[in-house]
């Protein structure tokens, strides 16, 4: 059993039933399963892409995203999904670091990617919608080269279908390699979770190239045979013109959406009424947000996980969000949650302590990286490096993030990195990043810089610095520039002390 059995699954047993919504263009099953047998096609025998080979992506939302993943799955080969916000040069870590064999690219990113057929001579550049460019592989041709082809190599549950980069401690990315037995037990907890029935619809208005918004609800849908209607990428408009007219009964809503949302003219005409539910999480949940959405009668549950954890290990679901409110709900259906001390030893109830998960759905290892694997997994259980705690009905809370992780409108960002390329400006003597709360990102970046004898730097040097080292979003919103850090007696930085003063 492989994910991309679903869609041959659904095909057959309703093969005019709408799979996609995109862009007011309806994808039945039928159609999407050919899409995925024809990129199949190409991706074996115009590409020679083999099995175990890493095939990436870069582009917004696009039904495209999702036949290439299946059609990854189909013969055995991993996807790889970019992060589009990245700069080129953290794109080109990436790929270097997978070996990918070929990336493909939407229109919208193809100048982006000129400076990577310089750096990346082994990865084939495929044009996705864009321009014919020297250097670029049309995807046309591609196709048309592999018509009657149909590729169905043996692939089993354990190999290998997606591989997810997430940050460290250190701030250099890391691939968290997800299994199709992963996906498969990931989509029975998302089940669970949102008692999904073939019948729903949901929409999608998450980038797919984080698991939030391909592995919490996507991807599960299309193992029930539901409907996804997909977003290019959030859009405020777009979002009130199909709750009013499409009437989705299940999404995902993160807290910077909120603001935007309330603030449109039509909101607050909307009923509500065919909503289940809507999913939360990434960020700290403001308490405003979840009693406003109760009080429309509207469950709002929330998530807990990570990349590899798939990333459903701890949730609410619609029957319990009343009464577990607070908390992050109860271990999910097919995890097992243990709390540990310092000492490895399982806390007791209410005492904080690291949060372990166990489960088919954890990844299986950091891609190529042995010692961030043994260090993140162990006798079969998942380290998360989070705090919480459990009480004594089995629901579990959130503390604290044992790494300095700061998530801002639900992406991550890791003050290693930051500090890391900050710290290579000729005019910063030192550098230390936290987050600071924020009423609608959940947490924004704040910089505290000392700088060297005779500089003057300013907030808009250090940002048009920025521009083509770091994605936009990682950049600090606010700069306190010191003479000097706050130490403890070790010489350490206290960073306690610098969140205080942010």
């Amino acid at each position: 059993m492989t994910i991309a059995s679903w869609i041959d699954k659904w095909a057959l047993a309703c093969p005019d039933k709408t799979a996609i919504q995109f862009e007011g263009e309806k994808i039945s099953y039928a159609e999407f399963n050919q899409k995925i047998t024809d990129t199949a096609a190409m991706l074996h025998h115009s590409l020679g892409i083999k099995r175990g080979d890493r095939v990436a992506f870069l582009g917004q939302n696009h039904p495209r995203t999702l036949y290439l993943l299946f059609a990854c799955a189909r013969i055995g080969v991993i996807f790889v999904p970019l992060n589009w916000r990245l700069t080129p040069a953290e794109h080109i870590h990436m790929l270097v670091d997978c070996a990918a064999s070929a990336l493909f690219v939407e229109e919208d990113y193809q100048d982006h990617c000129e400076i990577l057929k310089e750096k990346l001579p082994e990865c084939r550049l495929v044009t996705w919608g864009g321009r014919d460019k020297e250097g670029w592989l049309g995807l046309r041709q591609l196709m048309s080269a592999a018509e009657g082809h149909d590729p169905r190599p043996t692939v089993g549950p354990n190999d290998p279908v997606l591989l997810i980069f997430t940050s460290g401690t250190t701030g250099f990315p890391k691939g968290a390699v997800l299994t199709h037995a992963a996906l498969e037990e990931n989509a029975i907890n998302s089940i669970d979770m949102h008692d999904m029935v073939h019948d729903d619809v949901l929409l999608t208005i998450l980038p797919m190239f984080h698991v939030g918004g391909l592995n919490v609800q996507t991807l599960p849908a299309f193992s029930i045979g539901a409907t996804i209607i997909l977003h290019k990428a959030f859009d405020v408009e777009k979002v009130i013109q199909v709750l009013i007219q499409d009437r989705p009964t299940l999404g995902i809503i993160l807290p910077p959406h909120m603001a935007p949302l309330r603030a449109h003219e039509k909101w607050a005409e909307i009923d509500f009424s065919h909503l289940r539910c809507i999913t939360t999480g990434s960020c700290v949940i403001p308490a405003d947000m979840i009693d406003y959405w109760h009080g429309l009668k509207v469950p709002l549950i929330q998530v807990y996980g990570s990349s590899e954890t798939g990333p459903l290990a701890i949730y609410q679901k619609a029957g319990n969000a009343i009464e577990t409110q607070g908390s992050m709900g109860y271990a999910a259906k097919k995890c097992q949650i243990r709390i540990i001390d310092d000492q490895g030893n399982d806390c007791d109830i209410g005492q904080a302590g690291e949060i372990l998960v166990k489960g088919q759905n954890v990844m299986a290892n950091y891609w190529d990286n042995q010692s961030a694997t043994a260090a993140a997994l162990k006798d079969g259980w998942y380290y998360t490096g989070d705090i919480g705690y459990v009480d004594a009905q089995g629901r579990y809370y959130f503390v604290d993030r044992k790494k300095d992780m700061i998530i801002s409108g639900g992406e991550n960002i890791y003050p290693a990195e930051l500090e890391e390329v900050l710290s290579g400006h000729s005019d910063i003597l030192e550098v230390a990043v936290v987050g600071r709360p924020d009423a609608r990102w959940g947490e924004i970046v704040a910089a505290f810089i000392v700088q060297k004898a005779g500089a003057s730097l300013s907030k808009e040097d250090i940002l048009e610095w920025l521009s083509d080292r770091l994605g936009r979003y990682k950049h600090p919103r606010i700069f306190h520039f010191v003479d000097e850090m706050p130490r403890n007696g070790m010489g350490k930085i206290m960073k306690e002390s610098l969140r205080e003063q942010a």
